[in-house]
C-alpha cells in the first residue's frame, strides 16, 4: 500500500497548536504501518517554505519516513486537464494548480491520498482514495 501524504498532513503535525496534530500524526504512523509513504515534489516544495532553510525542511521530511516521489509525466498531464475543467466550470484562479498535481500524483503514482483538504479532492478526482484524519 502506497499512501501519498498532502502538504496540510505535514503542516499539522510541526505547527504547534494545530488543531488536528494529533489525528494526522495517528493516521501518518497508520499509513506508515500499512505501507510506504510518499510525498511528491510539489508538497516537499510547499512543505519546505515553512522552514527557513531547505536543509532543516528536507531534515523534517526525512524524518517523518516520506519518500520523495516526483509527479510523473501523465500526472503532470491529468493535473493539467483537471485544471482546465474546473477553470472552464468557474472555478476561482485561489485553488493553485498545485492542488491538481497532488491530486494526480497520488491517483497515478499512490494508492490513496492522505489529506484534510477531501471536499476539493473528491470534487474533481472523484476515483481518488482519500484519507481524512480530522473525520476520525
Amino acid at each position: 500500500m502506497i499512501t501519498a501524504v498532502d502538504t496540510t498532513i505535514l503542516l499539522d503535525i510541526v505547527a504547534a497548536g494545530a488543531a488536528f496534530g494529533r489525528r494526522s500524526i495517528d493516521a501518518l504512523r497508520a499509513a506508515t504501518q500499512a505501507g510506504r509513504i510518499v510525498a511528491c515534489d510539489v508538497v516537499w516544495a510547499e512543505f519546505s517554505a515553512a522552514y527557513a532553510s531547505p536543509a532543516t525542511a528536507k531534515e523534517a521530511l526525512v524524518a517523518f519516513g516520506l519518500d520523495y516521489d516526483p509527479v510523473g509525466p501523465e500526472a503532470a498531464l491529468h493535473a493539467g486537464t483537471a485544471w482546465r475543467r474546473y477553470r472552464a466550470a468557474g472555478g476561482p484562479r485561489t485553488r493553485a494548480i498545485a492542488d491538481f498535481l497532488i491530486a494526480s500524483h497520488a491517483l497515478a503514482q499512490a494508492d490513496r491520498l492522505l489529506t484534510r483538504d477531501r471536499g476539493f479532492y473528491r470534487r474533481y478526482f472523484e476515483d481518488l482514495a482519500i484519507i481524512d484524519p480530522s473525520r476520525a
